[in-house]
């Protein structure tokens, strides 16, 4: 018998994009879309952790660097969402309900309310312990990296940084309350899809074709309970959290290492 699934997400592209993939083979029932932090609360708790200037650095980057880099990778963008037949549909609005945080007391009378046996996360807040426990259902979340080593963000990236092409790709794994610790259920590579024309905001749209596959098998399996999870070592946990990266960084890197 068929489990309920719903998804909570961050409001853009890629969780539209995971949803179109999923409906093509699941009923996905309902849509929570968490409006998510505020920029400013955001900031003081990065600055509090890595500092203004680190800060300021991460910011400068996304201005500038980023919004370079899209706009010169449209064309390998849509190249990869072709060849991986990925396609981006808005959410039915009949389906879609918007929350302020998913951790609030709304969030969890909502989630009580519909009461799914499959929760898909991607792309939004870090779901607390109460959040969590508040029903009976699996929670499972598309990571870009290869856990419990590139925690954080942009982990394919980062892992291309250390020349750890062995570690350069894409969990499917359980939720907890940690960021990113949640026992792992499937992990892929993508070192065998980068090409010259990849970048820091192409290897995302990589991993996502590597991981839609890995979550449709991860549903599969908890609609069949036959779920199996490797459990992440508490020492690797220990690790550091990965972020974006400063302009000075990036382009040291791009200019002398040749990491896009």
């Amino acid at each position: 018998m068929d489990k309920k699934i719903i998804m909570i997400v961050g409001d853009w592209n890629y969780p539209k994009m995971v949803y179109q993939n999923l409906q093509t083979e699941f009923n996905i029932e309902k849509i929570i879309v968490d409006n998510g932090e505020s920029t400013s609360k955001l900031l003081k708790r990065r600055i509090k952790r890595l500092g203004i200037i680190h800060v300021i650095g991460q910011l400068l980057f996304r201005i500038i660097a980023v919004s370079y880099i899209k706009a010169t990778s449209k064309k390998r963008f849509q190249e990869i969402l072709d060849k991986n037949d990925i396609k981006e549909t808005d959410f039915e609005l009949e389906k879609t309900i918007e929350v302020t945080s998913i951790n609030s007391e709304e969030g969890r009378k909502l989630l009580k309310k519909l009461n799914p046996d499959i929760v898909v996360i991607v792309t939004t807040r870090i779901l607390s312990k109460k959040t969590l426990e508040s029903i009976n259902a699996k929670f499972i979340n598309i990571h870009s990296g290869i856990t419990p080593l590139y925690r954080g963000l942009h982990g394919a990236y980062w892992a291309l940084i250390n020349k750890d092409m062995e570690n350069c790709g894409v969990t499917v794994h359980l939720v907890d309350e940690g960021i990113d610790t949640g026992n792992i259920l499937y992990q892929e590579s993508i070192t065998d899809s980068v090409t010259s024309k990849d970048n820091f905001m192409t290897y995302t749209y990589l991993q996502l074709a590597k991981a839609l596959p890995l979550l449709k098998k991860a549903i599969r399996d908890i609609q069949s309970n036959n779920i199996t999870a490797k459990v992440n070592a508490k020492p690797q946990i220990d690790n550091k959290l990965f972020y974006h990266p400063t302009l000075w960084f990036y382009l040291y890197n791009r200019w002398f290492k040749g990491v896009k």
